[in-house]
């Protein structure tokens, strides 16, 4: 198993499961769970939620979602392979009031047993593989995941039907000023999605859909490249180890330094400062 537990995520925990023919019982009543299927073949999978059942071949792609508050069980035949993700039901609330203009109260997901979303698969995969790359793209990255996650639950699962109104036209230039100055301001400690958009006073789904309009890239990629760009400055201007450079550009390590100073430059850290 692999999890997210270890990462510090916030509003999201993701797992990753290997499992022989066997059952599991599931419950929770903070927490809604997704999962969405790995497994290269297909197999029998029965499921209990509440007092419906449904059997059927499962494989990769397939999602099955389980509000929270309500009795899950699952019995299969075969070696499953499985992503499992769980919100919590207060980050769900807040999102549906913040960005879907449903009061808080009236949030209701639908149990689904076997469905298909390309959308919620996509956001699944980029889930996982920052899990696998042990969160090299940061906590900003898995926020804005988690914000688009929890919006397409509750377009396409939920009772009542949100209305999610997709702003055009970008983050005004007084907007984005303010949004730029405070990244610059504070790129060496950790930047949350939250924070940006509370510095707008607009929910972060809005703020993300804006931002990436006005600058053509996501926010997380933004701080990205300005951290990467920062530390360009401290090798050129400084004979400070590599490692302290990391720290004061808000890398968490030398090698996550490395890692995105390669892929955006084509070279390390050391051979730039060098060359």
């Amino acid at each position: 198993m692999l999890s997210s537990r270890s990462q510090g995520w916030e509003n999201i925990l993701v797992e990753e499961f290997y499992q022989p023919p066997g059952q599991c019982e599931y419950q929770s009543d903070t927490e809604h769970a997704i999962c969405v299927g790995l497994a290269a073949h297909p197999f029998r999978l029965l499921q209990v939620k509440g007092d419906r059942r449904h059997s059927s071949l499962y494989t990769k792609g397939d999602i099955s979602v389980t509000p929270a508050g309500l009795p899950f069980l699952a019995q299969w035949d075969g070696n499953d392979h499985y992503l499992w993700i769980r919100l919590p039901l207060h980050f769900t609330q807040q999102v549906a009031q913040e960005a879907a203009e449903i009061d808080s109260e009236h949030v209701e997901l639908l149990p689904e047993f076997r469905t298909r979303n390309r959308s919620i698969e996509q956001i699944g995969m980029m889930l996982l593989g920052e899990l696998h790359n042990g969160g090299l793209a940061g906590r900003l990255y898995v926020e804005s995941l988690a914000n688009v996650l929890a919006v397409q639950l509750l377009r396409n699962y939920s009772a009542t039907q949100p209305r999610v109104s997709l702003y055009s036209g970008g983050l005004s230039d007084h907007q984005l000023q303010r949004v730029i100055d405070y990244i610059n301001d504070y790129l060496a400690e950790e930047i949350k999605l939250s924070d940006l958009a509370e510095l707008l006073g607009m929910s972060q789904f809005h703020f993300s859909h804006l931002f990436k309009q006005s600058m053509g890239i996501p926010p997380y990629q933004y701080v990205i490249q300005q951290r990467v760009e920062r530390a360009k400055q401290f090798l050129k201007q400084t004979q400070i180890s590599i490692a302290e450079v990391a720290l004061l550009c808000g890398f968490n390590s030398h090698s996550h330094l490395s890692k995105w100073f390669r892929q955006l430059t084509g070279m390390t850290p050391k051979a730039y400062r060098v060359n």
